[in-house]
């Protein structure tokens, strides 16, 4: 098989593609047939020596959308739409980027829909991460407001859809101009240019402050972010686009606004209900919900793609097909 293999951390260039062998699946794994795979912040951090318990040579990855081929416990059957993601793929053991992944089954989702696989693909972290930041992270209530702090990430413009369908009030910021049409065209209430002072734009139009606000960027942005929201509100930190995550120093009592509540995210697929999958990808099938998708690459052009992420140039997912 196909399979793009990182040996040490470096540029994108360093990403390359090798033939492996089929990996064997054991009782309790399942063997995809990978069709389509996203890229993420989690690969992009991988690939420049950021993450931790990541050992060389690696095949990146942490989702793959594709179809049952073994599964020697029968969790699944043959032939089953899936996604996988999360629980160490890409990092301590290899993931989604290549033709075929052996992942364990309590990483697997199965799902049925006739969307493309180039849609499909960009659908597993993305959604997870969203919904658990939502519910786990912020406890969102229908009707509420959100500030989403990096809003034309494929995280943040997915926050933005599930938002709307819980009939909340949604701000999101972009620091490029230019951006900010697909902000609008997504439906965003409120779309906000990140010029570092958020919550002053923000209580122009609620004095008190949002009620939840999900923090993509990292550690630069979240005490403006904290800002913007209200007396009882939660934040939730969830995102490092800046690839800056701790706070040096930290003093609570000198950090957060009186009354302001600061969560953090950070989860797996078993925070991703099944019915919640299903339900919308059925939503996205009829057309009342969008996969916020950047661009599609086929697997040969992964140093392009991973050259895009870096640069952060672009609006929603990035997703590569393997055929």
């Amino acid at each position: 098989m196909r399979a793009i293999v990182l040996d040490a951390p470096g540029p994108p260039e360093a990403l390359a593609v090798r033939e492996l062998p089929v990996p064997e699946p054991e009782p309790g794994q399942v063997l995809i047939r990978v069709e389509a795979f996203g890229l993420n912040r989690s690969e992009l951090h991988t690939r420049l020596g950021l993450a931790e318990g990541v050992t060389f040579p690696r095949v990146l990855g942490i989702e793959a959308a594709g179809v049952v081929e073994r599964c020697p416990g029968g969790e699944f059957p043959v032939g089953a739409q899936v996604f996988a993601m999360m629980g160490g793929m890409g990092r301590t053991f290899d993931g989604g980027y290549a033709e075929y992944t052996c992942v364990p089954a309590t990483q697997v989702l199965r799902f049925r829909s006739d969307l493309p696989w180039s849609t499909l693909g960009a659908v597993p972290e993305m959604l997870q991460t969203a919904h658990g930041s939502m519910t786990v992270g912020l406890g969102v209530r229908d009707g509420q407001s959100i500030l989403v702090r990096g809003g034309t990430s494929s995280v943040g413009m997915a926050v933005a859809v599930l938002a709307q369908r819980r009939a909340m009030t949604v701000f999101a910021t972009t620091r490029n101009p230019a951006k900010a049409r697909a902000l609008t065209d997504l439906g965003v209430d409120h779309v906000l240019l990140d010029d570092g002072d958020v919550a002053a734009q923000v209580r122009a139009v609620l004095p008190e402050g949002v009620d939840t606000a999900l923090e993509l960027v990292g550690t630069p942005t979240l005490p403006d972010t904290l800002r913007a929201t209200r007396v009882g509100g939660v934040v939730c930190f969830a995102g490092m686009l800046s690839n800056e995550w701790t706070v040096p120093d930290f003093y609570p009592i000198g950090y957060l606004p009186r009354g302001v509540r600061l969560s953090a995210y950070g989860g797996d697929a078993s925070d991703l209900p099944a019915e919640v999958l299903q339900e919308f990808l059925d939503a996205v099938a009829d057309g009342s919900a969008v996969v916020p998708v950047d661009r599609v690459y086929p697997f040969d052009r992964i140093v392009e793609a991973h050259t895009r992420m870096e640069a952060g140039e672009a609006t929603g997912k990035i997703v590569v097909t393997t055929r």
